[in-house]
Parts: C-alpha cells; sequence; structure tokens
C-alpha cells in the first residue's frame, strides 16, 4: 500500500478563472485568476494553465536531480521549462505538453537524454499526466 507523503489543498471561489481566486491550505498561494488576453479576457492575472505548469516544471526539475543524484551523474546549471498549451477540437478542451530541460556541467547529449527520459518516468505530473496529455522532451546540453 502507498504512503502518503504529502496532501495539499488549493480552493477555488468566485468565477474560477473568470476571475476568481485560488488559494491553498496554509494560505502560502494565494492567488486572483483571470482569462489571458490572448484568450479575449483581460488578462493580468494567474491562470490555471500557468500554475499548472509551473508545478510540473519544478517538480520535473527535482526529479532529474534526483535520477541524477542516483546515477551519481554530476548536474549543474539544469534548467526545466514547462510549456502547455490549451487546445480545442470539435468535442472538448484539452492540454498539450513540452518540457524544454537544459543541463550544464559539460554531460554528453545520450546521458542527458538519459536522465530526461528516466525523469520523466518518475515525476509525479508526467505520471499522472501519462496517456492523457501529449508531452514532448526537449534536451540540450552545454
Amino acid at each position: 500500500m502507498p504512503t502518503t507523503l504529502y496532501t495539499t489543498t488549493a480552493t477555488s471561489t468566485g468565477e474560477g478563472r473568470a476571475g476568481g481566486r485560488a488559494t491553498t491550505d496554509d494560505g502560502l498561494l494565494d492567488v486572483t485568476l483571470a482569462i489571458p488576453a490572448s484568450m479575449g479576457g483581460p488578462g493580468g492575472a494567474t491562470n490555471p494553465e500557468q500554475l499548472f505548469t509551473a508545478g510540473w516544471a519544478s517538480c520535473f526539475h527535482s526529479a532529474l536531480k534526483m535520477i541524477a543524484a542516483q546515477r551519481k551523474v554530476p548536474v549543474t546549471g539544469s534548467t526545466v521549462s514547462a510549456e502547455v498549451s490549451l487546445v480545442k477540437d470539435a468535442e472538448a478542451l484539452a492540454l498539450t505538453a513540452g518540457l524544454h530541460v537544459h543541463i550544464g556541467g559539460g554531460i554528453d547529449q545520450q546521458t542527458a537524454e538519459t536522465l530526461v527520459a528516466a525523469a520523466h518516468d518518475v515525476c509525479p505530473y508526467s505520471v499522472a499526466t501519462r496517456g492523457n496529455v501529449p508531452v514532448t522532451l526537449t534536451t540540450s546540453v552545454s
């Protein structure tokens, strides 16, 4: 049976993405939401896709660091940028994603790609979206 390591609660009030608020149970996150200007809204506030994207990038970066440490591969100067798009087809709204990983420190491209693939296997966001959200992985090194 899995062991719960952490649980958090976030609550959305008001009009959801159209001027509502999202808060966490500990009060550390308290944001006003707005529909992006590119979607015809007023912009000027965050939106659910940005929150999801920030969480995924951070979680994936942690997974990358964990995998690298387990394999004793020095990873320096690493960054993870997540890009999430809200797309619409004839039936529904959906998400697509890209994870763009850069690893410094002079490791070779193949090693970097192996680390990124392993991180994608264990990152909870990647696991949760697998089979539901198309994801493109891009890896670069320097």
